[in-house]
């Protein structure tokens, strides 16, 4: 990734970084299940933790996105235990449609067509290594 893409993902993040995360959680996964209703059974009734661990692991990427590399060994961790929730290489191209859209009701006027660039290189970058590390996973 760019300088440029990360500066813009950084600073259209502390927007967010501002809100509670129940608020970008639901808003998120509202999204994400309403046209993909089958997913919602992969998640917990009560999803007051999946919002936190949602944005800490945001977060996380966020603050890593000068050196991926440190980032590894958490996106592989990550990617096995989505396996275990049964996740398919083809649902993590829903979970980036749900995302970018939430940054961009999110943000509003503020959102560029530049920080959607940035902000889909870079779930494109994660989830694909995410892909990558589960078949190696299941392969093994």
């Amino acid at each position: 990734m760019k300088d440029s893409d990360i500066l813009l993902i950084k600073r259209s993040w502390r927007f967010f970084r501002e809100m509670d995360p129940a608020v970008v959680g639901d808003v998120f996964y509202s999204k994400l299940f309403s046209h993909n209703q089958s997913l919602r059974k992969m998640f917990p009734g009560n999803m007051d933790q999946q919002y936190q661990k949602l944005i800490r692991m945001i977060n996380l990427i966020i603050g890593r996105l000068d050196n991926l590399d440190e980032l590894t060994e958490e996106i592989h961790a990550m990617a096995h235990r989505h396996v275990q929730y049964g996740v398919r290489p083809g649902h993590y191209k829903l979970v980036g449609a749900a995302l970018i859209w939430t940054l961009k009701q999110g943000l509003g006027k503020d959102w560029t067509p530049e920080m959607e660039r940035a902000w889909t290189k870079c779930y494109t970058l994660i989830s694909e290594s995410m892909i990558m590390a589960s078949q190696m996973k299941s392969e093994a």
